[in-house]
């Protein structure tokens, strides 16, 4: 096999920290290569390695070869959509959000293909309906769902004729049917290219198949093809990254008898002109886990906006057995950094939190050590702890208020197996001990029957 990429002893460091040890690897034609580990893992430093995309303050040694060729990070800037091309795991991240979809293909194919501007045109509509986009070629990005935009991000990224492609967690927050596709879509590029993908999810580095090599912390763990790593791992953490999906968690016990909180009759929900569901009824008590389950798109979380008074319902009764103020009806966010300003520090937020509510300093600590929580990481701004430590400190943020209603929108879809567990097993242990109903939000229907007392399939309460 020729390689596409080739890198020797590559590391980066940030004064005297190392955040990725010296590896070497190969990006073979047609053999899918994916980075396995955990959030904070120093998977996507890599990535930006390859690329020529670190930041200043971080040091890159080694050397990176494209194609046999070695390059520094100005040279492989040279190279980017032509060559070697990026698809990042927010796909809003590489779209112009007031350019439809058809025009941000289009001046790939021309600005970076050099194609004249009809030429350009034709190919974009070809590659969206080659996609299954062409009905949303006129649409902006926020107006698609995320594995439309993740197809869009996809097809941006190869119009310039890359045959190498970097996917950083391609597949994060996506549904089982968007994952899959986003998957055989990415194989697909190793038919006449290279592929390297990023991910925590185990799922997906199976279907890729090819060679996988395990991180932790930034150190290579060990790699081999996907059959050996996957079914017989040789680390403690490969195995704990296995065991640690949904599929393996222990069943949670019921919920004991409490007094009803909530009572829903025929409820039905609209997007706009589109009936989402109708006909939803269920009662919720204090200190019970309710699981919604659905592909996106289908309602999830209008349901738990609605429930919170932030819709009006489209018909239907909502009844409240017991009064509840705005603070005790809250809401947890799948994206965690879009809960929390990035100018100050999370201290400070907890802090005004705190002076807000009038609430006593000292119930910050023990919630810390309940949630597992270094409390200097209240030091930091949101942009310097990871994915899934910022959605520990958005769930202490939560508890500090002592909510009756929480709603938690795919709280973990975003996180590594391991943390995903953490995380969804301590907002269950919360919401049981301070009585407070959680309406648990998921496309992953094994994560939910593992921890909820019932679930609400939305497919069943069609439009």
């Amino acid at each position: 096999m020729s390689a596409l990429i080739t890198i020797e002893n590559l590391s980066v460091t940030a004064a005297d920290k190392v955040l990725v040890a010296p590896l070497s690897l190969s990006l073979n034609r047609g053999e899918p290569l994916t980075i396995l580990g955990e959030t904070g893992s120093g998977k996507s430093l890599l990535a930006q390695a390859i690329m020529g995309t670190l930041p200043a303050a971080l040091t890159q040694r080694g050397s990176v070869s494209i194609q046999q060729q070695s390059q520094n990070s100005a040279t492989r800037q040279q190279l980017w959509g032509k060559q070697l091309s990026m698809l990042p795991q927010e796909p809003w991240q590489a779209l112009d959000p007031v350019m439809p979809s058809e025009q941000q293909v289009s001046e790939v194919y021309r600005y970076v293909g050099q194609a004249n501007a009809n030429a350009a045109q034709i190919a974009a509509r070809a590659q969206l309906n080659q996609l299954g986009l062409s009905q949303v070629s006129q649409q902006l990005p926020q107006q698609l769902s995320g594995g439309m935009a993740q197809r869009l991000a996809f097809a941006a990224a190869t119009a310039g004729g890359a045959q190498i492609i970097i996917a950083d967690e391609p597949t994060k927050g996506l549904d089982t049917s968007q994952r899959d596709g986003i998957v055989e879509l990415l194989k697909s590029q190793t038919a006449d290219g290279g592929l390297l993908t990023i991910t925590h999810d185990v799922a997906v580095a199976r279907q890729l198949g090819g060679r996988i090599m395990v991180m932790r912390q930034g150190q290579l763990l060990e790699s081999g093809t996907a059959e050996q790593v996957l079914n017989q791992p040789q680390a403690d953490y490969t195995r704990a990254l296995i065991n640690a999906q949904a599929q393996f968690w222990p069943a949670a016990e019921p919920a004991p008898s409490q007094p009803k909180l909530l009572e829903v009759r025929n409820l039905a929900q609209c997007r706009g002109e589109q009936r989402l569901f109708q006909g939803l009824s269920f009662s919720l008590h204090a200190g019970e886990i309710l699981g919604v389950y659905g592909d996106s798109g289908c309602g999830k979380s209008t349901l738990g906006d609605t429930l919170l008074g932030l819709l009006p319902p489209a018909s239907g009764r909502i009844e409240w057995q017991q009064p509840l103020t705005r603070s005790q009806m809250l809401k947890l966010y799948q994206d965690p950094p879009a809960s929390f300003s990035s100018a100050v520090s999370l201290g400070t937020l907890v802090n005004d939190l705190l002076k807000r509510h009038k609430l006593p300093s000292d119930a910050v600590a023990p919630l810390l050590a309940q949630l597992n929580l270094d409390a200097d990481l209240l030091t930091r701004s949101c942009n310097d702890v990871s994915g899934g430590e910022l959605q520990r400190i958005a769930l202490l943020r939560a508890m500090l208020l002592s909510p009756k209603f929480l709603v938690a929108d795919e709280p973990s879809s975003r996180l590594d197996p391991i943390t995903a567990q953490q995380l969804t097993q301590l907002l269950v242990k919360l919401a049981r001990e301070q009585q407070c109903a959680l309406l648990l939000i998921s496309h992953d229907l094994t994560q939910l029957q593992k921890v909820c007392d019932q679930i609400i399939p939305l497919k069943d309460y069609p439009a």
